[in-house]
Protein backbone atom coordinates (compact mmCIF):
# COMPACT_ATOMS: atom_id res chain seq x y z
CA UNK A 1 0.00 0.00 0.00
CA UNK A 2 1.24 3.30 -1.21
CA UNK A 3 2.14 5.27 2.09
CA UNK A 4 0.57 9.11 1.91
CA UNK A 5 2.29 11.87 0.24
CA UNK A 6 2.53 15.56 1.97
CA UNK A 7 3.69 18.81 0.56
CA UNK A 8 5.47 20.83 2.83
CA UNK A 9 5.57 24.38 1.51
CA UNK A 10 8.37 26.76 3.29
CA UNK A 11 11.55 29.06 2.29
CA UNK A 12 12.96 28.14 5.80
CA UNK A 13 15.29 25.49 4.80
CA UNK A 14 15.96 24.61 8.69
CA UNK A 15 12.00 24.06 9.43
CA UNK A 16 11.32 22.24 6.23
CA UNK A 17 14.15 19.88 7.35
CA UNK A 18 12.96 19.36 10.45
CA UNK A 19 8.95 19.08 9.24
CA UNK A 20 10.26 16.57 6.82
CA UNK A 21 12.22 14.29 9.01
CA UNK A 22 9.36 14.12 11.92
CA UNK A 23 6.75 13.55 9.01
CA UNK A 24 8.78 10.35 7.15
CA UNK A 25 9.76 8.81 10.79
CA UNK A 26 5.69 8.66 10.98
CA UNK A 27 5.90 6.80 7.44
CA UNK A 28 4.52 9.21 4.83
CA UNK A 29 6.22 10.32 1.98
CA UNK A 30 7.38 14.15 1.85
CA UNK A 31 8.02 16.34 -0.96
CA UNK A 32 9.04 19.96 -0.35
CA UNK A 33 9.20 23.42 -2.05
CA UNK A 34 10.54 26.93 -1.08
CA UNK A 35 7.73 29.29 -3.00
CA UNK A 36 4.37 29.14 -4.21
CA UNK A 37 5.86 28.69 -7.72
CA UNK A 38 7.33 25.15 -6.98
CA UNK A 39 4.28 24.52 -5.09
CA UNK A 40 1.91 24.84 -7.89
CA UNK A 41 4.39 22.83 -9.59
CA UNK A 42 4.06 19.68 -7.09
CA UNK A 43 0.66 20.11 -6.98
CA UNK A 44 -0.11 20.02 -10.79
CA UNK A 45 1.99 16.43 -10.71
CA UNK A 46 0.87 14.77 -7.72
CA UNK A 47 -2.35 13.65 -5.03
CA UNK A 48 -1.39 14.86 -1.90
CA UNK A 49 -3.28 13.94 1.43
CA UNK A 50 -2.10 17.08 3.11
CA UNK A 51 -0.55 20.54 2.03
CA UNK A 52 1.89 22.82 4.78
CA UNK A 53 2.46 25.89 4.47
CA UNK A 54 3.89 29.11 5.44
CA UNK A 55 1.87 31.92 5.47
CA UNK A 56 4.67 34.30 4.12
CA UNK A 57 6.88 32.81 0.97
CA UNK A 58 9.11 34.86 -1.11
CA UNK A 59 6.67 35.40 -4.20
CA UNK A 60 3.32 35.33 -2.09
CA UNK A 61 1.49 34.59 1.17
CA UNK A 62 0.30 31.52 1.95
CA UNK A 63 -3.39 32.33 1.99
CA UNK A 64 -3.06 32.16 -1.93
CA UNK A 65 -2.25 28.99 -2.13
CA UNK A 66 -5.08 28.19 -0.17
CA UNK A 67 -7.86 29.49 -1.88
CA UNK A 68 -6.30 27.33 -4.68
CA UNK A 69 -6.31 24.48 -3.03
CA UNK A 70 -9.84 24.79 -1.78
CA UNK A 71 -11.29 25.76 -5.27
CA UNK A 72 -9.36 22.72 -7.51
CA UNK A 73 -8.03 20.15 -4.46
CA UNK A 74 -11.45 20.07 -2.35
CA UNK A 75 -10.19 16.11 -0.99
CA UNK A 76 -7.06 17.61 -0.06
CA UNK A 77 -6.53 19.84 3.07
CA UNK A 78 -4.21 22.57 3.89
CA UNK A 79 -2.93 23.67 6.98
CA UNK A 80 -0.83 27.03 7.45
CA UNK A 81 2.25 27.67 9.39
CA UNK A 82 1.65 31.38 11.29
CA UNK A 83 4.14 33.73 13.22
CA UNK A 84 4.09 33.54 17.23
CA UNK A 85 0.71 35.48 18.14
CA UNK A 86 -0.36 35.83 14.60
CA UNK A 87 -3.84 35.18 15.73
CA UNK A 88 -5.33 37.41 12.79
CA UNK A 89 -3.42 35.34 10.09
CA UNK A 90 -4.84 32.14 11.68
CA UNK A 91 -8.46 33.28 11.19
CA UNK A 92 -8.05 34.69 8.09
CA UNK A 93 -6.54 31.29 6.57
CA UNK A 94 -9.67 29.16 8.14
CA UNK A 95 -11.50 31.60 6.77
CA UNK A 96 -9.90 31.07 3.40
CA UNK A 97 -10.51 27.11 3.86
CA UNK A 98 -7.52 26.12 5.55
CA UNK A 99 -8.11 22.62 7.71
CA UNK A 100 -5.98 23.67 10.25
CA UNK A 101 -2.94 25.99 11.37
CA UNK A 102 0.04 25.38 13.31
CA UNK A 103 2.14 28.70 14.97
CA UNK A 104 5.54 29.14 15.13
CA UNK A 105 8.08 27.97 17.16
CA UNK A 106 6.00 24.44 15.72
CA UNK A 107 5.38 21.75 18.67
CA UNK A 108 6.14 18.56 17.00
CA UNK A 109 3.47 17.00 19.16
CA UNK A 110 1.11 19.28 17.73
CA UNK A 111 2.04 18.78 14.38
CA UNK A 112 1.39 15.08 14.27
CA UNK A 113 -2.10 15.59 15.98
CA UNK A 114 -3.13 17.84 13.01
CA UNK A 115 -1.25 15.32 10.37
CA UNK A 116 -3.40 12.33 11.93
CA UNK A 117 -6.65 14.36 12.06
CA UNK A 118 -5.99 15.48 8.40
CA UNK A 119 -5.13 11.70 6.96
CA UNK A 120 -8.15 10.82 8.81
CA UNK A 121 -10.39 13.26 6.69
CA UNK A 122 -8.48 12.43 3.68
CA UNK A 123 -9.14 8.74 3.84
CA UNK A 124 -13.02 9.79 4.21
CA UNK A 125 -13.06 12.18 1.38
CA UNK A 126 -10.72 9.91 -1.05
CA UNK A 127 -12.41 6.52 0.08
CA UNK A 128 -15.76 4.52 -0.82
CA UNK A 129 -17.78 8.29 -0.13
CA UNK A 130 -20.42 6.41 1.77
CA UNK A 131 -20.81 9.29 3.78
CA UNK A 132 -20.89 11.96 1.37
CA UNK A 133 -23.74 9.42 -1.12
CA UNK A 134 -26.34 9.38 1.57
CA UNK A 135 -29.32 11.87 1.26
CA UNK A 136 -28.28 14.72 3.67
CA UNK A 137 -31.66 14.87 5.14
CA UNK A 138 -31.53 11.29 6.51
CA UNK A 139 -28.10 11.68 7.84
CA UNK A 140 -28.63 14.83 9.39
CA UNK A 141 -30.45 15.34 12.66
CA UNK A 142 -31.49 18.29 11.51
CA UNK A 143 -35.43 17.86 10.09
CA UNK A 144 -36.92 19.82 7.23
CA UNK A 145 -36.86 20.09 3.27
CA UNK A 146 -36.93 23.78 3.44
CA UNK A 147 -34.58 26.02 1.76
CA UNK A 148 -33.24 26.99 4.77
CA UNK A 149 -33.04 23.48 5.79
CA UNK A 150 -30.89 22.37 3.07
CA UNK A 151 -28.95 25.35 3.19
CA UNK A 152 -28.26 24.97 6.49
CA UNK A 153 -27.41 21.08 5.50
CA UNK A 154 -24.94 22.06 2.80
CA UNK A 155 -22.70 24.66 5.13
CA UNK A 156 -22.60 21.97 7.80
CA UNK A 157 -21.21 19.53 5.23
CA UNK A 158 -18.59 22.13 4.38
CA UNK A 159 -17.89 22.93 7.73
CA UNK A 160 -17.03 19.01 8.96
CA UNK A 161 -14.73 19.27 6.38
CA UNK A 162 -12.20 22.30 8.55
CA UNK A 163 -11.21 22.40 11.95
CA UNK A 164 -11.49 25.80 12.26
CA UNK A 165 -13.95 27.01 15.64
CA UNK A 166 -17.64 27.20 14.76
CA UNK A 167 -19.57 29.86 16.40
CA UNK A 168 -23.44 28.63 15.94
CA UNK A 169 -26.34 30.99 17.13
CA UNK A 170 -29.42 30.50 16.90
CA UNK A 171 -32.82 31.22 19.75
CA UNK A 172 -33.23 28.94 21.91
CA UNK A 173 -34.77 25.51 20.93
CA UNK A 174 -33.85 26.18 17.36
CA UNK A 175 -31.27 22.62 17.50
CA UNK A 176 -28.18 24.19 18.43
CA UNK A 177 -26.50 21.42 19.63
CA UNK A 178 -27.96 19.04 16.65
CA UNK A 179 -26.23 20.91 14.10
CA UNK A 180 -23.00 20.76 16.45
CA UNK A 181 -23.28 16.79 16.49
CA UNK A 182 -24.20 16.93 12.92
CA UNK A 183 -20.94 18.82 12.05
CA UNK A 184 -19.23 15.98 14.58
CA UNK A 185 -20.74 13.36 12.98
CA UNK A 186 -19.79 14.28 9.28
CA UNK A 187 -16.25 15.30 9.87
CA UNK A 188 -13.06 12.93 9.89
CA UNK A 189 -13.91 12.71 13.95
CA UNK A 190 -16.89 11.00 13.75
CA UNK A 191 -15.67 7.82 15.45
CA UNK A 192 -13.92 10.37 18.21
CA UNK A 193 -15.80 11.61 21.29
CA UNK A 194 -18.24 14.48 21.31
CA UNK A 195 -18.70 16.05 24.19
CA UNK A 196 -21.41 19.06 24.98
CA UNK A 197 -21.23 21.49 28.07
CA UNK A 198 -23.21 23.70 29.30
CA UNK A 199 -21.41 27.02 30.63
CA UNK A 200 -24.11 28.45 32.42
CA UNK A 201 -24.57 25.41 34.32
CA UNK A 202 -20.95 24.92 36.05
CA UNK A 203 -20.48 26.48 39.56
CA UNK A 204 -17.68 29.61 38.93
CA UNK A 205 -15.15 28.17 41.24
CA UNK A 206 -15.14 24.77 39.65
CA UNK A 207 -15.13 25.53 36.17
CA UNK A 208 -11.24 25.01 35.73
CA UNK A 209 -11.25 21.67 37.34
CA UNK A 210 -14.51 20.72 35.03
CA UNK A 211 -12.65 21.97 32.24
CA UNK A 212 -9.11 21.01 32.26
CA UNK A 213 -9.01 17.68 35.59
CA UNK A 214 -6.90 18.20 38.34
CA UNK A 215 -4.16 16.26 40.20
CA UNK A 216 -4.63 14.50 43.33
CA UNK A 217 -4.80 16.11 46.33
CA UNK A 218 -4.82 19.58 44.95
CA UNK A 219 -7.94 20.47 46.70
CA UNK A 220 -10.01 19.14 49.12
CA UNK A 221 -11.97 16.14 48.08
CA UNK A 222 -9.39 15.67 45.10
CA UNK A 223 -9.10 12.15 45.95
CA UNK A 224 -7.76 10.92 42.15
CA UNK A 225 -6.63 12.34 39.22
CA UNK A 226 -9.51 13.16 36.84
CA UNK A 227 -9.35 14.52 33.43
CA UNK A 228 -11.59 17.30 32.69
CA UNK A 229 -13.49 17.79 29.20
CA UNK A 230 -10.56 19.08 27.04
CA UNK A 231 -9.01 15.10 27.52
CA UNK A 232 -12.58 13.70 27.63
CA UNK A 233 -13.38 15.29 24.23
CA UNK A 234 -9.63 14.87 22.64
CA UNK A 235 -9.49 13.48 19.26
CA UNK A 236 -12.90 14.81 18.74
CA UNK A 237 -15.45 17.95 19.00
CA UNK A 238 -16.08 19.90 22.31
CA UNK A 239 -18.89 22.22 22.37
CA UNK A 240 -19.37 24.78 24.56
CA UNK A 241 -22.76 25.72 24.78
CA UNK A 242 -24.37 28.89 26.05
CA UNK A 243 -20.22 30.04 26.35
CA UNK A 244 -21.29 34.01 26.80
CA UNK A 245 -22.41 32.95 30.21
CA UNK A 246 -18.26 31.98 30.97
CA UNK A 247 -16.88 34.59 33.92
CA UNK A 248 -14.21 36.69 32.36
CA UNK A 249 -11.17 35.02 34.47
CA UNK A 250 -12.29 31.95 32.77
CA UNK A 251 -12.28 33.37 29.37
CA UNK A 252 -8.78 34.14 29.96
CA UNK A 253 -8.13 30.22 31.12
CA UNK A 254 -10.01 29.24 27.84
CA UNK A 255 -8.03 31.51 25.35
CA UNK A 256 -4.58 29.98 26.46
CA UNK A 257 -6.03 26.76 25.98
CA UNK A 258 -7.09 27.40 22.47
CA UNK A 259 -4.04 28.80 21.39
CA UNK A 260 -1.49 27.11 23.11
CA UNK A 261 -3.90 23.51 22.51
CA UNK A 262 -2.26 22.55 25.69
CA UNK A 263 -4.14 22.44 29.55
CA UNK A 264 -2.79 22.25 32.66
CA UNK A 265 -4.96 20.03 35.23
CA UNK A 266 -5.86 21.72 38.63
CA UNK A 267 -2.61 21.21 40.58
CA UNK A 268 -0.27 19.74 38.00
CA UNK A 269 2.93 21.81 36.90
CA UNK A 270 3.12 20.69 33.17
CA UNK A 271 0.83 21.23 30.28
CA UNK A 272 -0.48 18.52 28.06
CA UNK A 273 -1.23 18.38 24.92
CA UNK A 274 -4.87 18.09 23.66
CA UNK A 275 -6.50 17.70 19.77
CA UNK A 276 -9.73 18.93 19.79
CA UNK A 277 -12.25 20.78 17.61
CA UNK A 278 -14.11 23.76 19.26
CA UNK A 279 -17.94 24.30 18.42
CA UNK A 280 -19.32 27.17 20.43
CA UNK A 281 -23.33 28.14 20.53
CA UNK A 282 -25.02 31.00 21.97
CA UNK A 283 -28.87 32.67 21.96
CA UNK A 284 -27.30 35.94 22.87
CA UNK A 285 -25.21 38.30 20.35
CA UNK A 286 -22.00 38.12 21.42
CA UNK A 287 -20.79 41.14 19.92
CA UNK A 288 -23.05 43.45 21.67
CA UNK A 289 -21.48 41.23 24.57
CA UNK A 290 -17.81 42.16 23.71
CA UNK A 291 -19.28 45.82 22.89
CA UNK A 292 -20.49 45.64 26.66
CA UNK A 293 -17.32 44.04 28.55
CA UNK A 294 -19.08 40.97 29.03
CA UNK A 295 -16.81 38.97 26.60
CA UNK A 296 -13.04 39.15 26.10
CA UNK A 297 -13.00 40.38 22.48
CA UNK A 298 -9.82 38.10 21.90
CA UNK A 299 -11.71 35.09 22.50
CA UNK A 300 -14.39 35.88 20.80
CA UNK A 301 -12.13 36.19 17.46
CA UNK A 302 -10.89 32.96 18.26
CA UNK A 303 -14.09 31.14 18.51
CA UNK A 304 -16.48 32.99 16.31
CA UNK A 305 -13.81 32.13 13.01
CA UNK A 306 -16.66 30.65 11.18
CA UNK A 307 -20.60 31.34 11.93
CA UNK A 308 -23.47 29.20 11.54
CA UNK A 309 -26.99 30.83 11.73
CA UNK A 310 -29.88 28.82 12.62
CA UNK A 311 -33.11 29.80 11.69
CA UNK A 312 -36.11 30.48 13.49
CA UNK A 313 -39.22 27.85 13.04
CA UNK A 314 -41.03 30.91 12.00
CA UNK A 315 -38.69 31.49 9.61
CA UNK A 316 -39.33 27.36 7.77
CA UNK A 317 -43.04 27.05 8.36
CA UNK A 318 -43.24 24.50 5.57
CA UNK A 319 -41.27 22.12 7.58
CA UNK A 320 -43.69 21.78 10.38
CA UNK A 321 -45.41 18.98 8.74
CA UNK A 322 -42.14 16.78 8.80
CA UNK A 323 -41.26 17.79 12.15
CA UNK A 324 -44.81 17.17 13.64
CA UNK A 325 -45.02 13.61 12.02
CA UNK A 326 -41.03 12.89 13.04
CA UNK A 327 -42.16 13.87 17.05
CA UNK A 328 -45.11 12.14 16.82
CA UNK A 329 -43.70 9.04 15.63
CA UNK A 330 -41.13 9.62 18.66
CA UNK A 331 -43.88 10.03 21.20
CA UNK A 332 -46.44 7.16 19.96
CA UNK A 333 -45.87 3.83 21.00
CA UNK A 334 -45.34 1.25 17.70
CA UNK A 335 -48.41 -0.47 17.77
CA UNK A 336 -50.73 2.90 18.44
CA UNK A 337 -51.47 5.36 15.32
CA UNK A 338 -52.04 9.33 15.91
CA UNK A 339 -53.68 11.66 13.43
CA UNK A 340 -53.00 15.19 13.10
CA UNK A 341 -56.36 16.68 11.52
CA UNK A 342 -55.73 19.30 8.42
CA UNK A 343 -57.12 22.02 10.94
CA UNK A 344 -54.92 21.23 13.41
CA UNK A 345 -51.95 21.34 11.11
CA UNK A 346 -52.79 24.83 9.71
CA UNK A 347 -52.95 25.77 13.26
CA UNK A 348 -49.86 24.76 13.85
CA UNK A 349 -48.42 26.91 10.56
CA UNK A 350 -49.81 30.12 11.74
CA UNK A 351 -48.35 29.84 15.18
CA UNK A 352 -45.06 31.72 15.91
CA UNK A 353 -43.20 29.34 17.91
CA UNK A 354 -40.91 31.73 20.37
CA UNK A 355 -39.70 28.15 21.96
CA UNK A 356 -39.43 26.98 18.28
CA UNK A 357 -39.10 23.41 18.32
CA UNK A 358 -38.40 22.86 21.59
CA UNK A 359 -41.90 24.56 21.83
CA UNK A 360 -43.51 22.40 19.11
CA UNK A 361 -42.30 18.87 21.06
CA UNK A 362 -43.85 20.20 24.01
CA UNK A 363 -47.48 21.24 22.28
CA UNK A 364 -47.73 17.91 20.66
CA UNK A 365 -46.79 16.30 23.81
CA UNK A 366 -49.35 17.86 25.46
CA UNK A 367 -52.11 17.50 22.67
CA UNK A 368 -51.78 13.89 23.04
CA UNK A 369 -52.67 13.84 26.39
CA UNK A 370 -56.15 15.78 25.49
CA UNK A 371 -56.55 13.72 22.46
CA UNK A 372 -59.44 11.71 22.09
CA UNK A 373 -59.28 8.37 20.05
CA UNK A 374 -55.58 9.09 18.34
CA UNK A 375 -56.94 12.44 17.12
CA UNK A 376 -55.29 15.90 17.65
CA UNK A 377 -57.38 18.93 16.87
CA UNK A 378 -56.92 22.30 17.09
CA UNK A 379 -58.66 22.53 20.98
CA UNK A 380 -55.95 19.96 21.75
CA UNK A 381 -53.22 21.69 20.96
CA UNK A 382 -53.62 24.49 23.18
CA UNK A 383 -52.00 27.46 21.16
CA UNK A 384 -51.38 30.63 23.18
CA UNK A 385 -53.19 33.39 21.57
CA UNK A 386 -50.89 36.02 20.10
CA UNK A 387 -52.36 39.41 18.57
CA UNK A 388 -50.51 40.95 15.37
CA UNK A 389 -50.19 43.77 17.16
CA UNK A 390 -49.36 42.86 20.78
CA UNK A 391 -46.25 45.35 20.79
CA UNK A 392 -48.23 47.99 19.61
CA UNK A 393 -51.07 47.88 21.77
CA UNK A 394 -48.60 47.08 25.20
CA UNK A 395 -46.54 50.42 24.09
CA UNK A 396 -49.65 52.33 23.83
CA UNK A 397 -51.59 54.16 26.99
CA UNK A 398 -54.94 52.91 27.29
CA UNK A 399 -57.08 55.41 25.87
CA UNK A 400 -59.45 57.52 28.24
CA UNK A 401 -63.18 58.85 27.06
CA UNK A 402 -61.73 62.49 25.97
CA UNK A 403 -59.19 60.40 23.76
CA UNK A 404 -62.12 58.73 22.18
CA UNK A 405 -63.79 61.51 21.21
CA UNK A 406 -61.09 62.53 19.70
CA UNK A 407 -59.84 60.29 17.77
CA UNK A 408 -64.04 60.24 15.96
CA UNK A 409 -63.57 64.21 15.29
CA UNK A 410 -62.63 65.31 11.69
CA UNK A 411 -59.22 65.77 10.93
CA UNK A 412 -59.75 69.90 10.93
CA UNK A 413 -60.94 69.57 14.61
CA UNK A 414 -58.89 66.82 16.10
CA UNK A 415 -56.00 68.26 18.31
CA UNK A 416 -53.00 68.70 16.88
CA UNK A 417 -50.54 66.09 17.10
CA UNK A 418 -47.17 66.45 18.81
CA UNK A 419 -44.86 67.02 16.20
CA UNK A 420 -41.48 64.36 15.91
CA UNK A 421 -37.95 65.84 16.72
CA UNK A 422 -36.28 66.81 13.98
CA UNK A 423 -32.82 65.74 14.26
CA UNK A 424 -31.44 66.29 10.56
CA UNK A 425 -31.69 70.29 10.82
CA UNK A 426 -34.31 72.70 11.68
CA UNK A 427 -35.24 72.50 8.04
CA UNK A 428 -36.60 68.46 8.40
CA UNK A 429 -34.54 67.69 5.95
CA UNK A 430 -33.38 63.87 6.42
CA UNK A 431 -29.53 63.55 6.48
CA UNK A 432 -27.53 62.33 3.48
CA UNK A 433 -25.75 59.38 5.40
CA UNK A 434 -27.88 58.06 8.57
CA UNK A 435 -24.16 56.69 9.78
CA UNK A 436 -22.73 59.49 9.39
CA UNK A 437 -25.33 61.67 11.16
CA UNK A 438 -25.67 59.31 14.17
CA UNK A 439 -22.02 59.53 14.17
CA UNK A 440 -21.82 62.95 14.96
CA UNK A 441 -25.07 63.38 16.96
CA UNK A 442 -22.49 60.54 19.52
CA UNK A 443 -19.19 62.52 19.26
CA UNK A 444 -21.28 65.89 20.35
CA UNK A 445 -23.06 63.90 23.12
CA UNK A 446 -19.37 62.24 24.39
CA UNK A 447 -17.68 65.92 24.04
CA UNK A 448 -19.68 67.57 26.03
CA UNK A 449 -19.65 64.81 28.58
CA UNK A 450 -16.09 64.99 29.13
CA UNK A 451 -15.69 68.38 28.45
CA UNK A 452 -18.62 68.58 31.89
CA UNK A 453 -16.01 66.15 33.79
CA UNK A 454 -12.76 68.19 32.38
CA UNK A 455 -12.38 65.12 30.23
CA UNK A 456 -12.60 62.33 33.51
CA UNK A 457 -13.23 59.38 31.03
CA UNK A 458 -14.30 57.68 34.43
CA UNK A 459 -16.70 60.14 35.34
CA UNK A 460 -18.03 60.61 31.75
CA UNK A 461 -18.90 57.13 31.01
CA UNK A 462 -20.63 57.43 34.55
CA UNK A 463 -22.48 60.06 33.03
CA UNK A 464 -23.77 58.73 30.04
CA UNK A 465 -24.51 55.17 31.77
CA UNK A 466 -21.94 53.35 29.47
CA UNK A 467 -18.42 51.48 31.13
CA UNK A 468 -15.25 52.93 30.89
CA UNK A 469 -14.23 50.16 27.98
CA UNK A 470 -17.54 51.05 26.11
CA UNK A 471 -16.50 54.83 26.11
CA UNK A 472 -12.57 54.36 25.48
CA UNK A 473 -13.65 52.24 22.24
CA UNK A 474 -16.24 55.16 21.19
CA UNK A 475 -13.33 57.68 21.68
CA UNK A 476 -11.40 56.04 19.29
CA UNK A 477 -14.19 55.10 16.67
CA UNK A 478 -14.92 58.32 16.51
CA UNK A 479 -11.63 60.27 16.95
CA UNK A 480 -12.13 61.77 20.17
CA UNK A 481 -9.05 63.04 21.56
CA UNK A 482 -8.19 64.58 25.07
CA UNK A 483 -6.77 68.46 24.24
CA UNK A 484 -3.54 69.01 24.93
CA UNK A 485 -2.31 70.20 27.98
Amino acid sequence: MTAPRILVVDDESDLRELLEITLVRMGLDVDCADCLFAAREHLARNDYALVLTDMRLPDGLGIELVREVSATCKSTPIAVITAFGSAENAVAALKAGAFDYLSKPVGLDQLRLMVQSALRMHRTDGGSHDVGAQPAACASRLIGQSAAMQDLRAQIARLARSMAPVAITGESGSGKELAARDIHAHSARADKPFIAVNCGAIPEALMEAEFFGYRKGAFTGANDDRDGFFQAANGGTLMLDEVADLPLPMQVKLLRAIQERRVRKVGATVEEPVDVRLVSATHQNLAECVEKGQFRQDLFYRLNVIELRLPPLRERLDDIGLLADTILERLVPPDSKVILTPQALAALRSYSFPGNVRELENILERALAFANDGVIEVADLALKAVAPAAHALTTQPPQTPKDKVQDEMAPEQAAPAVPPARTAGDDGELPRSLPEHLDNVERDIIRRALEKTHFNRTQAAELLGISFRQLRYRMQRLSIHEPDS
